[in-house]
């Protein structure tokens, strides 16, 4: 049992060599544009949000409510969202697909859905881009009302 084991390891291993002639990556597609001393090399694209914070104030239990955080590309190249993802399921983020273009304004649509929850409550949206830094927490904040039931 013990050598059977020890030769299907071997096998495994084995087969777990890089060949590098079927290498796919682009080497130019790749690259690090900050230097030893943490300062980009390169003119990249900025997002400025008009704000990063924004309070619902009191709702009441159940309720959805949308906020639109709204930004400016005031880089030099276009900045390109990758991704979006809120810290909870009742937290959706939309984001823009398309590059946005240096100096145009676009906005990140945030769906929070109260149900369920109750007192205050922060959640976050974390976005992923090609600026530096990659990622920008963005955060909402709400105190959620219960509503008295009829006796």
């Amino acid at each position: 049992m013990k050598k059977l084991l020890f030769v299907i390891s071997v096998l495994v291993l084995a087969s777990c060599g890089t060949d590098n002639e079927n290498s796919s990556i682009d080497t130019d597609a790749v690259s690090n544009n900050a230097s030893a001393n943490g300062k980009s090399n390169d003119k990249l694209p900025e997002i400025k949000f008009e704000e990063e914070v924004f309070d619902f104030g009191r709702i009441t239990q159940g309720e959805k409510v949308s906020h639109s955080f709204l930004f400016k590309n005031v880089g030099s190249k276009n900045l390109i969202i990758s991704g979006a993802s809120g810290s909870c399921g009742c937290t959706v983020p939309e984001w823009p697909k398309e590059p946005i273009l240096p100096g145009k304004e676009s906005k990140i649509d945030v769906v929070f859905n109260s149900e369920g929850k109750r007192g205050l409550q922060e959640k976050t949206i974390t976005i992923v881009t090609n600026c530096e830094p990659a990622t920008r927490i963005l955060r909402i904040k709400t105190e959620i009302i219960v509503a008295e039931t009829a006796k």
